[in-house]
């Protein structure tokens, strides 16, 4: 709660003082198409109330042992949970980032790092494992290795990455409260250790039971740990063979919310019940279709109202030019071919503006919100999305003192 609220504090602080310095805070996940976006890293881990971080490696077999069990929890919440982590930072804004070479994909997978991956295969196989460099290793009973202290790489194109003593959650946008995240991911982690537990409690031989325990569920949730390059188009096509969710888009996770087996989560662990997961999925669904409604609103009046008369006058300027070149005998094809790509790029831009006003229309008939998400999703972005690369393509060969708004390069390598 207390990094919660820090958090908020910061985004709301660092508008505030861009602002008594004449400038803009920009929260949004990706502002500009082509230039990296913003997201956050979320670190969790867990921790005893005496301080003791059961994510961190111990000296001792009990200490190894215990580690090992957790780590073993956080592995199966994800496997059995990974929609719910999705949506969590699921937002028009965060679409833009996610999936792209600068932030996570959609794919949610666990890093351990190769060392960790190896200690895992060894439990696995029943084989006694070797550390690299640290001799034979031991853990809690005779078949568990102890564990180094830290061998993780940090895998930056990972998710949800271990990285020593702690998880880093790296989807979140930069305007996200983290609060959303960590409800999520203490809620799925929690269902795991309290199945553990309900095991664990009545076992006759505690030792025994452990390794059994993590053996078996290692087992069973191995598929959601990646070590590899999670940019690469071949992990698209590894994790549909493994069998792991792809939610691309924020229409393709949010109704997932309300899936039995996560309702049935929430309300075994006393977090929401029923009526309130369905709550915040139309909540968050509503959110997402009324920020690309504004979007879409906004896309419109810049196209119809500013673009199109900016690019009509000075296509007229380069008509005259042109007209005076000929009479003169001097060569136009230079400007005739500009005037024809920038009248079919202006025109096919006025037209998307049309249809995207009557796509609007239709939304708002679409039934639910969950429907009108997805149209916004399959048939709305599309065609922003065509409009867009007409108005850029039209930036570019436009004369700077035409173009109504600020080039890139304005925004970004100056100060006025």
């Amino acid at each position: 709660n207390v990094a919660s609220d820090q958090n908020q504090l910061m985004m709301e602080t660092m508008k505030k003082v861009a602002s008594r310095h004449g400038l803009y805070c920009l929260l949004h996940e990706k502002p500009f198409a082509g230039i990296n976006g913003s997201g956050k890293h979320n670190n969790w881990s867990m921790s005893t109330d005496t301080g003791l971080n059961l994510l961190d490696p111990g000296s001792t077999p009990a200490e190894n042992g215990q580690f090992m069990l957790f780590l073993t929890a956080v592995i199966k919440a994800v496997d059995e949970y990974p929609d719910l982590l999705r949506l969590s930072v699921a937002s028009a804004g965060n679409d833009h980032r996610l999936g792209g070479n600068e932030a996570p994909p959609a794919i949610v997978s666990v890093f351990v790092g190769e060392e960790l991956e190896e200690i895992i295969d060894s439990l696995e196989k029943g084989v006694q494992y070797k550390g690299r460099k640290k001799g034979v290793m031991k853990l809690g009973v005779d078949t568990f290795p102890e564990l180094p202290k830290d061998t993780t790489d940090r895998n930056r194109t990972s998710p949800f990455a271990f990285t020593g003593n702690k998880f880093e959650f790296r989807m979140l946008g930069s305007t996200f409260s983290i609060a959303g995240p960590n409800i999520m991911i203490n809620t799925i982690v929690a269902d795991s250790l309290r199945q553990f537990a309900d095991e664990l409690e009545g076992a006759k031989d505690f030792n025994a039971a452990l390794h059994d325990l993590v053996v078996r569920e290692l087992k069973a949730h191995k598929r959601i740990i990646f070590n590899g390059n999670n940019y690469a188009p071949e992990w698209a096509e590894e994790a549909a063979r493994r069998g792991l969710p792809n939610l691309r888009t924020c229409a393709d996770a949010l109704p997932h919310f309300a899936d039995k087996k996560n309702v049935e989560l929430f309300e075994r662990n006393k977090v929401f019940t029923e009526r309130e997961v369905r709550s915040r999925m139309e909540i968050m669904l509503e959110n997402y279709s009324k920020v690309l409604t504004i979007e879409a609103l906004t896309m419109i009046e810049m196209a119809k109202k500013d673009i199109y008369p900016a690019v009509n006058e000075y296509l007229s300027e380069l008509c005259s030019a042109a007209y005076r070149k000929e009479q003169m005998g001097g060569g136009a094809k230079a400007d005739r071919e500009l005037i024809q790509k920038l009248s079919a790029d202006n025109e096919a831009m006025y037209y998307a503006a049309g249809e995207i006003e009557h796509l609007l229309a239709q939304a708002k008939e679409a039934g639910g919100a969950e429907k009108t998400a997805r149209f916004f999703a399959d048939k709305v972005i599309p065609v922003m999305q065509r409009l867009r690369a007409h108005a850029d393509e039209m930036e570019l060969n436009t004369a700077k003192k035409y173009w109504p708004f600020p080039t890139y390069g304005d925004i970004l390598f100056s100060v006025s």
